[in-house]
């Protein structure tokens, strides 16, 4: 049988002890950090811009509008593939579209977006990525 100095008290497990380094800044940080909903959002756009082929056709669309057959021919996709792809940027308000009669031309929608597929895209051009999947190395 055992004591009652044998017997521990339970650990708090859902404590933290953590402590603040630099309270102020914290405080600052969580003033300006998005709602959660809109986190969710900026992610579903990053998501968007994760895709190799519909990140070509953000990269297309920084000289201007095309039509679909068009970006079809720059990306090596289907039309198909490309109509669905412009939808799902479109819902997202990343692209938007005009009509001409029965062509469609699809345009980044704003000058965020345009700004954000530049940066992305000079970052990866003046960085050597490393990509240990590709060349085999482990680091």
């Amino acid at each position: 049988m055992k004591s009652s100095a044998d017997v521990q008290s339970p650990v708090a497990i859902d404590e933290c002890n953590i402590r603040l380094v630099d309270p102020e800044r914290v405080a600052a940080v969580n003033a300006r950090m998005p709602s959660e909903q809109d986190v969710v959002d900026t992610a579903d756009v990053f998501g968007l811009l994760g895709d190799p082929r519909r990140l070509k056709l953000l990269v297309a669309l920084l000289d201007g509008e095309l039509c679909v057959c068009d970006l079809a021919a720059v990306t090596g996709m289907s039309e198909s593939a490309t109509s669905h792809a412009l939808r799902l940027l479109r819902a997202h308000r990343v692209v938007s579209v005009r009509r001409d009669g029965r062509m469609a031309f699809y345009r980044l929608d704003d000058a965020h977006v345009r700004m954000l597929v530049d940066l992305a895209v000079a970052h990866t051009e003046h960085t050597d990525a490393m990509h240990p999947e590709r060349d085999g190395r482990n680091s």
